[in-house]
């Protein structure tokens, strides 16, 4: 007989996206992103961090202070990395799996991409007006979004 407690795919592509969001140096939120295909291969994926040639050592990571002095003006969102990742044509249909809630200006990147789900883990900023619009533009273009169903399984890696 086979075995039956394997993960489902929500549960391995949810996964894929929290293993990614592990490469993120930013030391308050880590975020991370799988895109799939619609026969279940993965496509893309990332983490939010700064721009390749922006040093992570120089650049801020600050949350508060002047805007120049803190990371919003410069980091790349995992859903945008994924998307910027793949690198070329061919995401139409696809499914983003990603651990927060997509902000308004990765919303847009997902809507021209031709994604056509996003699964999230988290959606802890659901009332600020970022993610209002994004919903907003979600609803507006027929891209579905629904939260991540936890089975309670667990994976562990160890070294």
């Amino acid at each position: 007989m086979k075995r039956e407690n394997y993960l489902s795919w929500d549960e391995y592509f949810m996964g894929v996206a929290l293993l990614s969001a592990q490469r993120s140096k930013d030391p308050g939120t880590q975020v991370g992103a799988c895109i799939v295909g619609q026969d279940n291969k993965i496509l893309s994926m990332g983490y939010n961090g700064m721009p390749i040639g922006c040093s992570d050592d120089v650049m801020p990571w600050d949350r508060d202070g002047e805007p120049l002095d803190t990371k919003y003006l410069f980091v790349c969102h995992a859903e945008l990395n994924a998307i910027l990742n793949h690198g070329r044509a061919g995401l139409e249909g696809a499914k983003v799996y990603t651990t927060l809630f997509p902000c308004n200006e990765c919303a847009k990147a997902i809507i021209q991409s031709g994604i056509r789900e996003v699964i999230y883990l988290q959606d802890k900023y659901a009332e600020t007006d970022s993610v209002i619009a994004s919903k907003r533009m979600f609803d507006m273009t027929g891209v579905i979004y629904r939260p991540f169903t936890f089975s309670g399984k667990s994976v562990t890696l160890e070294l």
